[in-house]
């Protein structure tokens, strides 16, 4: 189906150079000869022809069965924690609640025995006595990721062979471990790792940042995991065997990098094991309280990929099609069938929501920030390549070009 989708991605290539070429002033030579017209003109063709690529991909994508496992392994589930988050004790308590007869061992770590997050895991005992509960607080550090360094501190502890690594701030469904593990007992696959969704809390920024994901973010996954040219592996779900984890010469090697769970994704494939993606999305608290938080998060985000995927950034600059239509409104002088394509752009994201919105089995809501988030998001994506600074977890880095993290000592 690979070529399939390619002669449609080439098809809606032209035929939007096409209706360029009816919609534009005078004849096609002359507006070709129009530097700016012609870039400007050229880009939002081609970033409405990607959203509605992505629109059509995104329903088959999910459409897609996903294996639930007919065997029922002892697991354990890691969980690294800092902080009390807003969303914490639901997302933890996602994790009690699944419909696995297997035993599961659920292993959470703090660096500090102070943290509050612990207050969250006292609690979640007493919802849960039967859970089988290990808590590790150990300060030890061995790089600048210290989530990796959690995760090195909590695995001795681990008493399983499967382990299924998930950041904090995720929440699943019931069914969660059923599909993660039998998708791993599939022949030739090493690590499964997940799609995710943004759940936003209450407010703008929450809204804003969950946007991001949904409508942004996981367009773009599936866009290119249809192409072939997207090697994903996230957080929020990296699920493998002891025996890969060993082969590939475990975790330690991950404590300098900013997208540890990429360089993992990467190690196991190099090691002959298959990374796979199932067809449905966990879910993602987007807790962002202000611009400032919100414009952090998704700058560390953004230059994160510009880290582990350079050309795929750039080329991400053409996803953003309202941002060029209305450039082209100010390069034409205001010119009709610039204005057509800032309605032609609009709508188009529009149809996307939708379409994810189903896919996702989640509400229609937010309308008017369809045009908002499209335009902040750009924004934030030319931001991105005017430094190499990100803010995690109250930690200020600089990234090296081999994306590496080196922490910044403040004067």
């Amino acid at each position: 189906m690979k070529y399939q989708i390619w002669i449609a991605c080439v098809v809606t290539l032209l035929s939007s150079t096409a209706l360029l070429a009816f919609l534009l002033p005078g004849d096609f030579a002359h507006w070709v000869q129009s530097p700016a017209i012609w870039i400007s003109a050229s880009c939002v063709a081609f970033g409405i022809g990607y959203t509605v690529v992505a629109t059509l991909l995104v329903r088959r994508f999910f459409a897609r069965p996903v294996v639930e496992t007919a065997v029922f392994p002892a697991v354990t589930i890691v969980k690294p924690l800092h902080g009390a988050e807003l969303a914490l004790m639901q997302n933890l308590i996602s994790f009690c609640q699944q419909d696995y007869p297997g035993p599961i061992q659920f292993l959470f770590g703090v660096h500090d025995s102070r943290d509050v997050a612990l207050d969250v895991v006292r609690r979640v005992r007493t919802l849960f006595p039967n859970a089988d509960i290990t808590v590790v607080s150990d300060a030890r550090l061995y790089g600048p990721n210290r989530k990796m360094s959690n995760i090195l501190n909590m695995l001795p502890e681990a008493r399983h062979d499967i382990l299924v690594f998930a950041d904090s701030d995720v929440a699943v469904e019931p069914d969660y471990l059923r599909r993660v593990i039998g998708e791993l007992h599939q022949p030739g696959v090493g690590l499964v790792t997940c799609l995710y969704r943004g759940q936003p809390d209450s407010g703008f920024w929450g809204s804003l940042s969950a946007d991001a994901s949904n409508y942004q973010f996981l367009p773009s996954v599936v866009l290119g995991l249809a192409l072939g040219m997207a090697r994903p592996c996230f957080g929020q779900t990296l699920a493998m065997r002891r025996t890969t984890l060993e082969k590939i010469g475990g975790f330690s090697q991950f404590v300098h990098h900013l997208a540890e769970d990429h360089a993992i994704g990467e190690a196991v494939r190099l090691a002959g094991e298959k990374v796979v993606v199932p067809a449905f999305a966990v879910t993602h608290a987007c807790v962002e309280k202000s611009a400032a938080e919100f414009v952090a998060h998704e700058l560390r985000w953004s230059r994160t990929i510009r880290t582990v995927d350079p050309a795929g950034h750039l080329g991400s600059v053409l996803t953003h099609p309202l941002a060029f239509a209305l450039l082209s409104v100010v390069v034409s002088g205001g010119a009709t069938w610039a204005w057509t394509t800032v309605g032609a752009a609009i709508v188009a994201r529009f149809a996307l929501k939708v379409q994810m919105n189903k896919a996702l089995k989640q509400p229609f809501a937010g309308v008017a920030l369809v045009p908002i988030w499209d335009l902040v998001l750009f924004a934030v994506y030319l931001l991105s390549f005017f430094s190499s600074r990100v803010v995690w977890r109250g930690f200020n880095f600089t990234v090296g070009r081999d994306g590496l993290l080196i922490p910044v000592v403040e004067k």
